[in-house]
């Protein structure tokens, strides 16, 4: 049966093509998209879930906009890799589809209490604030959301300070909450999706699939390659969000390890880092786990594979 998900994104262009990661793949049923802000204003990162929804075709799933401002701290975002609209590169498509009323929490809230329990994972790949918010607002979801798979932190490596990665320290209190709750967790960091690039000849196999989805990807991808390189050297982008989504397809294609793990909330350098205790053999009962390493051919046919179901959308 397909893996029910609920997407919490921040699109940006690794957020977009999770989208269609999510929405192409027939092992995932979409329950829903919620936005939350981070690479961009929420205005923005809203705007451009409902764009990529029309590329994907997406329709008759709700989507809803979330937090607009982090739990305590001032909003930061991330022009200098996503532009001034957080998905600068490809022309925009008009939205067809309309926002859905409810908040993303209360969105979250509502899908997880109805669904069977044990059946929702979530899927945040921006900051964790409206996860953090749907738990508080209703903490019975806690124990019926079948895990959270995230796209955040890292284990032995950061990348808006030395040793924090964006999506957690632009609201680490809200990490801190999800990270300390109960469920099952995994946290997809910078370890494995630096590992996800999109080199030339991976930017060749999408073009090859010769559909406009594909094309909006390899927009995307030609923006995403050069902020990338002149804010942090890289000479092809790391396409973190879609491993996120990748490893609630297949589990095997991340290897991962049970770690307690918790979030740095006081220090004055390593303000946002994710601590991931390795020094022994978790303890029994240990809910979180932390991914290491990423079977990286098998993550990029699931990209492609997505793509080509998607097929020839009219936008």
């Amino acid at each position: 049966m397909p893996e029910k998900i609920i997407l919490d994104c921040d699109p940006g262009h690794d957020d977009a093509i999770a989208m269609l990661l999510a929405h192409g793949s027939p092992d995932i049923e979409l329950l829903a998209v919620t936005t939350v802000m981070g690479n961009q204003t929420i205005e923005k990162v809203t705007r451009n879930a409902l764009a990529v929804a029309r590329v994907a075709g997406i329709a008759g799933i709700p989507c809803a906009r979330g937090a607009e401002r982090p739990l305590v701290r001032s909003i930061e975002t991330a022009p200098d890799i996503h532009g001034e609209s957080g998905l600068d590169g490809p022309e925009l498509p008009e939205p067809t589809i309309a926002l859905d009323e409810r908040s993303a929490a209360q969105l979250i809230i509502d899908i997880v209490m109805a669904e069977e329990p044990g059946t929702v994972t979530l899927v945040p790949t921006g900051a964790l604030t409206n996860i953090a918010l749907a738990a508080r607002l209703e903490p019975r979801i806690v124990e019926r959301v079948k895990k959270v798979v995230l796209m955040g932190g890292g284990v032995h490596v950061g990348n808006w300070n030395a040793v924090a990665e964006f999506n957690i320290v632009i609201d680490p209190e809200a990490a801190h909450i999800v990270m300390n709750e109960r469920w099952p967790l995994v946290m997809v960091g910078l370890d494995v999706t630096h590992q996800a690039l999109a080199t030339p000849e991976v930017a060749a196999r999408i073009a090859a699939v010769g559909t406009p989805a594909a094309a909006f990807v390899g927009e995307l991808l030609d923006f995403f390659g050069h902020t990338y390189k002149d804010a942090q050297g890289f000479d092809h982008p790391p396409v973190h969000d879609p491993v996120a989504v990748a490893a609630v397809i297949d589990p095997a294609i991340v290897r991962t390890i049970a770690a307690p793990l918790t979030v740095e909330l006081t220090g004055t350098s390593t303000l946002g880092m994710t601590v991931a205790d390795l020094r022994a053999p978790a303890p029994s009962g240990c809910t979180t786990h932390v991914a290491m390493d990423l079977d990286v051919d098998r993550f990029w046919a699931l990209v492609v594979d997505a793509l080509e179901r998607i097929g020839h959308t009219d936008f």
